[in-house]
């Protein structure tokens, strides 16, 4: 069995496969000081709960866009699983052709995500992430990273809005029920659903001009549920692309190009 690791600025999304199939998976705060030992424990009690067993663990994969987690989840992975952990952009390479400059600059899950979004849909792609920032990744006809854009993340944007406007109030973020909001609670939900609807809407059509028409959208991250699947232009919602994604990095690691 494969535990796969995706490590994000907000969240830490673990699951376990067993060949193709991913046996369960679990979405994690991500802390900065939590230790070794919190994560055996945590994840211990976890796959315990999923009548996991944790000796049936043959490796552990990791994407992070958090460095500083780095020396902890190695620590974890030796301590827990007797594994060295294959880290993307370490000593694990997505076989992926990246125009980006500098290459290095692109973070490891928007590696794996191209590497799912080819793998399971072909190509042109773009694969809109939502999560602590909303990235737009276009992938090439011949299957190259081409690049993208980056705005803000919902979470990040409504959070950002709280600490800055005194007066409006703290909201559950959901699809209102009409655009007019009636009152100032409606009004926020309106204004971040519709608004970020919107945002990937025209962002889709605006790739799409340049990829082409025949470009496979896909969505993913942790506002894909609600957001990604009210958009139009989104052919598929993929909450865990970046797990598979790993999977599927770890999987062709050895086998020939």
């Amino acid at each position: 069995m494969l535990l796969a690791l995706d490590v994000g600025n907000s969240n830490l999304v673990a699951g376990v496969y067993e060949g193709m199939t991913l046996r369960a998976h679990w979405r994690l705060q991500t802390t900065l000081g939590r230790t070794a030992d919190e994560y055996d424990t945590l994840l211990r009690t976890l796959m315990t709960a999923s009548s996991l067993p944790l000796d049936a663990i043959e490796a552990v994969a990791v994407a992070s866009v958090v460095p500083r987690l780095a020396p902890t989840l190695a620590e974890f992975s030796r301590r827990t699983f007797g594994q060295e952990p294959w880290v993307v952009g370490d000593n694990l390479q997505p076989r992926l052709l990246v125009r980006y400059d500098p290459p290095s600059d692109v973070g490891a899950d928007r590696l794996v995500d191209a590497i799912a979004a080819i793998r399971r849909y072909g190509t042109p792609a773009l694969v809109v992430d939502l999560g602590t920032a909303t990235t737009f990744n276009a992938i090439s006809g011949a299957g190259e990273y081409l690049g993208g854009a980056i705005a803000p993340g919902v979470g990040t944007a409504l959070e950002a809005l709280f600490h800055a406007a005194a007066r409006l109030p703290w909201f559950e973020l959901a699809r209102p029920a009409r655009v007019i909001g009636g009152n100032t609670v409606e009004a926020m939900q309106s204004g971040a659903f519709h608004g970020f609807v919107s945002l990937i809407e025209g962002m889709v059509s605006r790739f799409k001009a340049e990829l082409g028409d025949d470009a496979r959208v896909v969505a993913t991250g942790g506002w894909s549920e609600l957001i990604g699947r009210a958009s139009r232009g989104v052919d598929h919602v993929e909450p865990l692309l970046t797990l598979e994604g790993l999977r599927l990095v770890w999987e062709e690691r050895s086998s020939p190009p």
